[in-house]
């Protein structure tokens, strides 16, 4: 039993020396010409600024950069279980190329990415490439006990610190493979968990940087206590001035029924059928309060499912897509449900559209809602225009909302949500 756990370890552990080793040497021959690259043409359109030609290329070459960083986040969690927080700043939606550029050049995270790049392509170009380096150098010195020296001639061929001139030497070469390959079994795993330490110590955001997203935190809560106000006091008007009326109306008229019950029959019926409408009318609008506030297809069934019947009760024709292998906290489903309703009622009473398309799935830990029309387009995130409310809903769980919305269609807006499905 014990020799079969240390077998086990072993091959484990091979296996992690190897996994290492492919990933260090791919990272390292992506991230050297592509952090080369993101450096250059950096430098190049900040410098073109004072001409007016930076001022458009800026935004595009550091968005560029940001989604370099971002991916090599993905990379550090993924491959080495390293977590890197980002706390860029929000670009205004809809802003000139003079104000994306300088908020940009403005945020603190913009300048950290860039002290990261030349560090990227010389430390963390090396620490990338030394497990590869532990575990392919040791093939060398094998192949040159098996008579790969004597391609040398006369000449000693110097591996690491023995020069191979003869069949001794040669074996002395693989020698050293041999203590160069151990190390790789004990070290190589960690050699490559360097390489992302180094890369969180450079990218990780400042103690100014993480109080502004405190700040941007507690915003998104009050807007959140805001909301449940606003929604309470909407309640209660709908009560007031709907079941509750129709109930204290069909009331009266029971009490007059009362009266007129002995001494005038038919008036008393009248009464009554118009009392039973009330009830009716009065439950409808209960029922239609309740779903407001909670649908049950929801509570019962699902995001996707209560997404289906949202969209079975529009009238414009709409087709609903969901990958959705479980289900998520019901304060999440409800934002992304209610969200996702708004978003509907936009498109049918705004954009003219004969079609509209839903798409609902969860990848890399965030719920993602797509809604797509064929409509006029002109959309925008702005005070009046409805998504500006789902933006404050979504922020509340750390949410976004991305619009993409050119003149003359089609729009396509986009929900995300980080969470996690049980």
């Amino acid at each position: 039993m014990n020799t079969n756990t240390k077998g086990d370890g072993g091959g484990s552990r091979a296996r992690g020396m190897l996994r290492a080793a492919g990933r260090g040497f791919v990272l390292a021959v992506a991230l050297l010409p592509l952090a080369v690259l993101c450096l250059t043409l950096t430098v190049v359109s900040i410098a073109l600024i004072p001409i007016g030609v930076g001022i458009v290329t800026t935004p595009y070459v550091l968005t560029g950069v940001r989604m370099f960083a971002n991916w090599r986040r993905v990379l550090a969690a993924e491959w080495g279980g390293v977590r890197i927080p980002s706390a860029y700043r929000p670009i205004p939606e809809g802003a000139n190329p003079w104000t994306r550029t300088f908020t940009m050049l403005r945020d603190p995270a913009t300048w950290r990415d860039l002290r990261w790049l030349p560090v990227d392509m010389t430390a963390g170009f090396l620490t990338a490439l030394l497990p590869a380096i532990l575990v392919l150098y040791p093939l060398e010195g094998f192949t040159l006990a098996f008579g790969l020296w004597r391609v040398y001639g006369d000449d000693p061929y110097w591996y690491g610190f023995v020069p191979v001139s003869d069949q001794a030497s040669a074996l002395g070469a693989a020698a050293l493979g041999a203590v160069l390959l151990i190390l790789a079994h004990r070290y190589a795993v960690s050699a490559f968990q360097v390489h992302f330490r180094l890369t969180r110590a450079v990218l990780t955001p400042s103690q100014a940087e993480l109080a502004e997203r405190v700040r941007v935190l507690t915003e998104t809560r009050r807007d959140a206590v805001d909301t449940s106000a606003s929604e309470l006091r909407r309640i209660e008007r709908d009560l007031h001035d709907g079941a509750q009326a129709r109930l204290v109306a069909m009331g009266m008229d029971l009490g007059t029924v009362e009266m007129l019950v002995d001494r005038d029959p038919e008036q008393a019926k009248q009464l009554l059928a118009q009392a039973r409408r009330s009830s009716a009318d009065a439950l409808a609008e209960l029922r239609d309060l309740v779903r407001g506030i909670h649908p049950p297809v929801l509570a019962e069934r699902g995001l996707g499912d209560a997404v289906r019947a949202l969209a079975l009760r529009l009238p414009t024709p709409t087709e609903v897509t969901v990958e959705l292998p479980g289900r998520t906290d019901a304060p999440v489903e409800s934002a992304a449900y209610f969200a996702c309703s708004e978003v509907l009622t936009n498109a049918v009473k705004h954009s003219g559209a004969d079609r509209i398309w839903i798409d609902l799935h969860h990848a890399d830990g965030h719920l993602r809602i797509s809604v797509t029309d064929n409509g006029g387009g002109g959309a925008a995130i702005g005070a009046g225009s409805g998504l500006a409310g789902v933006e404050r809903r979504l922020g509340t769980f750390d949410g976004v909302l991305a619009v993409s919305s050119p003149a003359g269609g089609p729009t396509m807006v986009t929900m995300e949500i980080p969470c996690v499905l049980s």
